[in-house]
């Protein structure tokens, strides 16, 4: 299957195009006062994220072995030669820090699932569906930190659910027209929002009811998890607080924005992001 895959990869015009820039891109998602060498390590993590997700999401061949072919060159990362650049790029990070191999997998399957899920009945399937896409990337984080204890993996997994959540409900009318709702039935039951409204070019007045009960769920969440920059020192504080403060940030101007999401939601400025990255390094939470 693994080389029937990577022949379905590299056959596809647009996935050979989605190889090279995959192969291309640095990722410099990771700020710069960590350090070159902290962000080579980060930007290579993000690197098998970003291509997790665009072969999960934008790979015009079968996406199901596509990825079933990612998770045998991740084999390859942790004994062999990788064959894609940014598993290339992967392996050295992860031989040196002895990254887990599992919360690779967890992203792959998150992806997996997003072939056949593309609605969520409850809450908490919800937030386990979080685990598998968001949570792997805070635990690897820490990992970068040395800073992986149980107890700071747990208070990561509830700031990557909630920034996962914050970004779901910025995305209400996108995901709604891929065809994907990450609103829960059971609460769009429970406010009497159908499934048009998400469609919408304008966000009613039940659904900004609904995306208010979300936002407070996931501020809930955020501020829960937010402890764990208390628990770090230097940099790593720094680089958590970043992600604690950019999403607190978007929640704030969901808020600010009345909640109307539709056709765009509001974002958070960059203002907005230092200032409560700022406030959340301090605090200390």
């Amino acid at each position: 299957m693994a080389g029937q895959s990577a022949g379905i990869v590299a056959a596809t015009p647009d996935a050979l195009q989605l190889r090279v820039l995959a192969g291309a891109e640095n990722f410099s998602v990771a700020p710069a006062l960590l350090g070159a060498r902290t962000r080579e390590r980060l930007n290579a993590i993000y690197g098998f994220a970003r291509l997790v997700d665009t072969l999960g999401d934008e790979l015009a061949a079968d996406r199901l072995a596509a990825l079933d072919w990612l998770e045998a060159d991740l084999d390859r990362v942790y004994g062999g030669s990788p064959e894609h650049p940014a598993m290339a790029r992967l392996a050295p990070v992860a031989r040196e820090l002895s990254l887990p191999r599992e919360p690779f997998v967890r992203l792959i399957d998150a992806n997996r699932l997003d072939q056949s899920v593309h609605d969520y009945g409850t809450f908490d399937e919800l937030a386990a569906y979080c685990d598998l896409s968001a949570n792997p990337v805070g635990e690897l984080v820490l990992h970068v930190f040395g800073a992986a204890t149980p107890e700071n993996v747990a208070l990561s997994d509830q700031v990557c659910t909630a920034l996962q959540l914050v970004e779901h409900w910025q995305d209400v009318g996108e995901d709604a027209r891929s065809g994907r709702i990450y609103l829960p039935r059971e609460d769009r039951e429970r406010f009497q929002v159908s499934d048009d409204e998400l469609l919408a070019t304008h966000t009613s007045d039940a659904l900004r009811a609904l995306l208010a009960f979300e936002v407070d769920r996931a501020s809930s969440l955020m501020d829960d998890g937010a402890r764990l920059v208390g628990r770090l020192h230097g940099r790593a504080r720094a680089a958590v607080a970043a992600y604690v403060g950019g999403g607190r940030a978007a929640l704030a101007a969901l808020r600010l924005g009345g909640y109307h999401v539709l056709p765009d939601a509001p974002k958070a400025t960059k203002g907005a992001r230092l200032r409560h990255t700022i406030a959340t390094f301090g605090a200390g939470r």
